[in-house]
């Protein structure tokens, strides 16, 4: 009896209350805790699980990029978001205030009890409009998330779509390498379909403190004109 209590997770302390009291209801309140608890267990889990595969899907990913300034055409999948609005233009700053903000979100997550693993590949969307004007203004701020998200009501998606995507490893250098993504959209008579998305792939400055190790992808959904 002592085994099966502890095979379904009760600690000795309980299962000693239990056999102290030979109380059947005691031991069903305890259980009915205990499947609650691996309930979110469970869920904590499968959260730790989507985490590590999208660890080893941006390091996969890093390896066979492109190097920098190389434009390709890319089908992306669908993506779930959750974002936040800010004051301030991302352009019209470096990217220790890029840092502040996304520490924002990530404290805004925290007083929700987000798990940490979702801090990870972030970036940042510039409107349509604004992106065929070259008109940098962003006020958007996002984390890539899945379906196990607890503010799942809070999140949006991001359609699959064929993506034009250019790619660039120096924060500084994403309006230059914007631009240079809209011409070759116009040379190839691509019609820009949405939004422009700046999507941190990876970051390995842990290696180094001393510098900043970043690969951005820059990508625009088309459709192609007739």
């Amino acid at each position: 009896m002592i085994q099966y209590m502890k095979e379904l997770g009760m600690e000795l302390k309980e299962i000693r209350e239990v056999l102290d009291s030979e109380d059947l209801r005691q031991i069903e309140s305890i259980l009915i805790r205990k499947r609650e608890q691996t309930v979110r267990n469970i869920g904590h889990l499968k959260i730790q699980r989507d985490a590590i595969d999208r660890a080893i899907e941006s390091i996969e990913r890093y390896h066979k990029s492109p190097s920098c300034g190389t434009i390709t055409l890319e089908y992306i999948p669908a993506r779930r978001i959750y974002s936040m609005q800010t004051s301030i233009n991302f352009y019209d700053h470096d990217i220790d205030t890029y840092e502040v903000i996304l520490k924002q979100l990530k404290t805004s997550l925290l007083d929700h009890d987000i798990p940490p693993v979702y801090y990870c590949n972030a970036g940042t969307i510039l409107d349509r409009e604004n992106f065929l004007q070259e008109k940098f203004d962003s006020h958007k701020i996002f984390v890539f998330v899945d379906d196990h998200f607890p503010l799942i009501q809070n999140t949006e998606i991001i359609e699959n779509n064929m993506y034009a995507c250019i790619y660039l490893d120096d924060f500084d250098a994403e309006q230059a390498y914007g631009r240079k993504l809209l011409e070759h959209c116009r040379e190839q008579h691509y019609a820009v379909a949405g939004d422009c998305i700046c999507e941190l792939l990876t970051e390995f400055n842990v290696f180094d403190c001393q510098k900043r190790s970043m690969f951005l992808r820059l990508q625009v959904p088309i459709y192609f004109q007739k």
